[in-house]
């Protein structure tokens, strides 16, 4: 079994979605795949590394 992808969901809910850490804390695994759906028009699924990196050329974070 693939281990859930911590990394990932958590750069997505706190950075991308910007989500107070409590707001991302109390969302269920699946909330956070239906968001990710939503904002990147994309299948839901766990992040895959390809994932991310498209997730943060998409959204850079301006630095």
């Amino acid at each position: 079994m693939t281990p859930f992808p911590w990394d990932a969901a958590m750069a997505f809910g706190l950075g991308v979605l910007r989500l107070p850490s409590r707001d991302f804390w109390a969302l269920t695994p699946r909330e956070l795949a239906s968001a990710w759906g939503a904002v990147m028009g994309e299948r839901i699924g766990p992040l895959g590394r390809s994932d991310l990196t498209a997730m943060m050329e998409r959204f850079p974070d301006g630095r």
